[in-house]
């Protein structure tokens, strides 16, 4: 029975009970050690009911071993023969796999991915409960992988509950912090605790006697009311003090004194075995190693016989020399003095052996046997452990027991590293190349390992730490020029993601290597400097011809005004035409920049999407959240508003996960242009806001400008055209970090309409001159149509419109060429010829959820002489962005596993969006499903549409 925490367990059984219902979620239990967390994960697990329940502890001594928790509390459901893991999507089945040690490689992205669909699946047919206590120890690779699960469990019937000491930060969990008892609940406690006590044979001394509610309530205020604290004192305090006939003693026998008096009673062997055992969990290991340290019956001391106490060894020559005899022969007394110890350490309620394994029934036991031992100790206990065990264990036990710097144990750590970043362990990676960079004597050696420490915390969702460990390279690098290029590139790709890319243009334009001119370039057309990316173009053309070449120079000399007599538009044409031959998502983003630069922004939108799905089955999801940043503008840049938000915010939330700041204003800000075009005024500003904050002290001027757009269009299509145009020309004359040529460029007809409304023709007549210097190599319909509508607008030709509208391919952009022909034709008293015409834009406006469109269009149409309540819309508009999504996907023909490892989501996840789908469009098959999708895509095709 609990006491005093009616709370608590109201919060985990109405989280139970939403799981049960497909609402599943998780909730983190915080507070001290020894406060009841434990206990409240036992409790969830016994009111679990008919719901399965995987249970998983975080150890210390396997705090650095990649998955080691993820295959505790997964093993159940992946043995025998695989278990449940044929019903995964194959992608995220082999992730799975490699991180169990079942197959190769991994990614972090699909792994995790794959771990909830392999706990949906596990929560047929009456749900699951996942318990992970002391997760502050939980390996990285294990905790990244749960903690994405966890935050995505709305939809399923899973319930997980994880405990944490201290002050580990569980982003996006709700949590419970624990505090101590109030005096009624300790008395009851203790009291319980005393009568329990009574019916035991061997009770302790107190048995029988109450505790007097004033010493109950001196107690519960000396200790916090912390229940392990309060229960261990009154079992060392005299009846007398129990009753308050004598005093307290002071200092409390508690704190670091809580469990150290116990393991100072104990038995030499028994504090050795304890010692072993806490710093290694399996029983046999640590049997074996008492055997081979030598305890004895006899003498009762311990004699430990390797060469950690040789003269002149080491403990991490002692590991190695074991490593040749993995098969000790152990005598009979030293094994019987190993098992007598450890029956000791049971007696003494200190340690717990199940099955395999061997823990301490408190985390603080195990810190006061660690403690009590001397350092000398613990390197020897480690050394004859490592001597023992194999792959990683072996690695980290022969660091623990190195003195000094060792090339053998810092190979063997980054061996460690590789098998953990095979299987997508990226955090752990890190921990163990840090550490062998420790140990490394040679200083290139060390510098090259502490690179590769940084990437993998890059790449594990770590910056920070991928940054301290970047910095220290470059400080051990020394006059290497090889070591010292390839840090300073990644220091600039560090930035350029998460920190200011304006000195991520510094420190890669000291790069003379193509890719590191590349990864200049992109980070100055991040910032917006024209400038910069024309000096890279230039020094690019030193290189050999090919794609990525073509492309750098290129773009330099059209940002030069050499864009036809000086070959640049050749090079972007011939570069686009090698797009046939690419294969990996970064250079399908470099054809997106030369279609951008050629004026095409559809083709550019096109390649962008080519892009995400070439991320999205590659393998090498971790770059997914920086690609989708481009598709999402694709698909927004498109006409294709649902399918963006959607993208935008799968990116926005794996951006976040992996700890990508700069990619986080980048859909922070496409989202917020979304919004603007929904006339959602508070929405809007408040994203908009959100990415400036990161964008202009990072000097992102393309996020800048993005986030300015949305304002600026917001202002538009509510038809507040002087403060939009005050905001257009605002963007066009901000400079590098604080504004973005594309964007001035991409904006332009808008900038030329909110001119034109506010009367302000000279502004709108310079815009668009501008605007066809950067349009006259474009190849494309919907690149014509823009400008054609641009002369309209400024001409006022009504012709130039027709023109327009019979050349756009994107709907909404023909919508909004519709509404102002519609416009100008009803002003010219051709009511007729209008109708028509707004009463298509105001549909499409609609279809979109552009409601500020929609009215405008509305209020034409009635001033035209037409009732203007606007049709119902198609079916597919009452889909969420998700939604239509998977709708999509469905009509290309993929299965729910397909759509599962391509959305990073579970089958059954999947499923139930399909099953939400159905009703709403009053059908039944994939079939009719695809079969309205199919009628959309041929609807919004038509070109004739308006």
């Amino acid at each position: 029975m609990l006491f005093g925490r009616s709370a608590e367990i109201a919060a985990i059984d109405d989280l139970l009970g939403r799981a049960r219902g497909g609402a599943g979620g998780a909730l983190v239990l915080r507070g001290d050690a020894g406060v009841g967390k434990t206990a409240l994960l036992d409790l969830a697990a016994t009111r679990a009911g008919s719901m399965r329940v995987l249970r998983a502890t975080g150890a210390e001594p396997e705090s650095d071993l990649a998955f080691a928790t993820l295959h505790q509390l997964l093993r159940p459901v992946t043995i025998p023969a695989g278990g449940l893991l044929d019903a995964l999507p194959e992608p995220q089945r082999e992730a799975v796999r490699g991180a169990l040690g079942l197959a190769g490689a991994g990614d972090r992205f699909l792994l995790a991915a794959g771990v909830l669909s392999l706990l949906a699946e596990a929560s047929v047919p009456d749900g699951l409960v996942c318990v992970v206590d002391d997760f502050q120890w939980v390996d990285r690779a294990s905790a990244d992988a749960l903690l994405f699960a966890a935050r995505r469990l709305s939809t399923e019937r899973i319930a997980m509950l994880l405990s944490v000491r201290g002050t580990l930060p569980v982003k996006g969990l709700p949590s419970l912090t624990l505090g101590g008892l109030p005096p009624d609940a300790a008395t009851a406690l203790l009291n319980a605790d005393i009568t329990s006590a009574t019916t035991r044979s061997g009770a302790s001394a107190s048995a029988g006697v109450g505790v007097e509610a004033g010493v109950v309530r001196e107690l519960a205020a000396l200790t916090g009311g912390n229940p392990l604290a309060l229960r261990e004192i009154v079992r060392l305090l005299s009846p007398a003090q129990l009753a308050g006939r004598e005093p307290l003693p002071d200092p409390l026998p508690g704190g670091a004194q809580l469990f150290g008096e116990q393991v100072a009673a104990l038995s030499p062997q028994a504090r050795q075995v304890a010692l072993l055992a806490a710093v290694e969990g399996d029983l046999d290991l640590v049997l074996r190693a008492a055997a081979r340290m030598g305890l004895s019956t006899d003498s009762g001391r311990v004699e430990p016989h390797d060469a950690a106490h040789a003269p002149g060894g080491s403990s991490a020559d002692a590991g190695r020399a074991e490593s040749h005899d993995r098969a000790p022969v152990l005598t009979g007394s030293s094994t019987d003095a190993g098992r007598a110890a450890l029956h000791e350490l049971e007696a003494a309620g200190l340690v717990l052996v199940s099955g395999a394994g061997v823990r301490f029934r408190h985390p603080l036991i195990r810190s006061a046997v660690h403690e009590a031992a001397a350092p000398a100790d613990r390197r020897a206990a480690h050394a004859v452990l490592g001597g023992l065990c194999e792959g990683d264990r072996r690695a980290w036990h022969l660091a623990a027991a190195a003195l000094g710097q060792d090339e053998e144990v810092a190979a063997a750590l980054a061996a460690t590293a590789v098998r953990a970043r095979e299987r997508g362990g990226y955090g752990d990676a890190a921990t163990a190349l840090a550490r062998a960079a420790e140990l490394t004597p040679d200083p290139v050696s060390r510098a090259a390992r502490l690179k590769d420490a940084a990437v993998a915390a890059w790449l594990g969702g770590r910056p920070g730490q991928a940054g301290s460990l970047l910095a220290e390279a470059r400080e051990r690098a020394g006059s290497d020029p090889v070591t010292a290029a390839e840090i300073d590139q990644l220091r600039g790709r560090f930035e350029l993601n998460s920190g200011s890319a304006a000195e991520a243009v510094r420190i890669l334009s000291a790069g003379e290597s193509l890719s590191m001119l590349a990864d200049a370039m992109e980070a100055a057309s991040y910032v917006g400097d024209t400038e910069a990316m024309i000096r890279f173009g230039g020094r690019a053309a030193a290189h050999p011809e090919g794609f990525l070449r073509d492309v750098l120079v290129g773009i330099g000399l059209m940002l030069s005004g050499d864009g036809a007599d000086g070959g640049g538009h050749g090079l972007l044409v011939r570069a686009l035409e090698r797009v046939g031959e690419l294969t990996e998502a970064a250079e399908f983003l470099w054809a997106t920049a030369a279609a951008s630069q050629l004026g095409e922004a559809d083709l550019s939108a096109e390649l962008a999407g080519r892009a995400g799905q070439v991320a999205r089955v590659s393998g090498m999801a971790g770059q997914l959240p920086v690609v989708l940043e481009f598709v999402a503008t694709g698909e927004r840049i498109s006409g294709r508003l649902a399918e963006s938000q959607a993208i935008s915010e799968e990116g926005l939330e794996l951006a976040r996960e992996a700890g990508y700041g700069n990619t986080v204003a980048a859909h922070l800000a496409n989202l917020a242009v979304l919004a603007a075009l929904r006339g959602e005024e508070e929405t809007c500003g408040r994203l908009a806001r959100e990415a400036l904050a990161i964008a202009v002290p990072h000097r992102v001027g393309l996020r800048v400008g993005v986030a300015a757009y949305a304002l600026a269009m917001l202002e538009l299509g509510l038809g507040r055209f002087a403060a939009a145009h005050d905001r257009f020309t605002a963007m066009a004359q901000a400079g590098p970090g604080a504004g973005h040529p594309a964007v001035v460029w991409r904006s332009a007809p808008d900038r030329i309409e909110a001119a034109v409304g506010a009367g302000d023709t000279r502004a709108a007549r310079a815009a668009l001159e501008a605007y066809g210097r950067r349009s006259a190599h474009a190849r494309t319909d919907e690149s014509r149509a823009l400008l054609a509508r641009c002369h309209a607008l400024v001409e006022d030709d009504a012709g130039g419109f027709e023109e327009a509208l019979r050349l756009h391919a994107n709907p909404f952009e023909a919508a909004r060429t519709g509404l102002l022909l519609g416009e100008r034709l009803r002003r010219a008293y051709r009511p007729g010829e209008a109708r028509p015409r707004l009463r298509a834009a105001m549909e499409t406006f609609e279809a979109a959820g552009a409601r500020p469109w929609a009215r405008r269009a509305q209020g034409e149409l009635r001033a035209a002489g037409e009732s203007a309540e606007p049709a119902p819309g198609p079916l597919l508009d009452t889909l969420t962005p998700q939604e239509l999504r998977i709708a999509g996907l469905v009509a290309d023909g993929l299965s729910s596993k397909e759509i599962a490892a391509r959305l990073f989501l579970s089958p059954r996840t999947v499923e139930y969006h399909l099953y939400k789908i159905y009703p709403k469009l009053g059908i039944t098959t994939r079939t009719e499903l695809a079969r309205l999708v199919v009628l959309r895509k041929a609807g919004t095709a038509r070109q004739d549409m308006l």
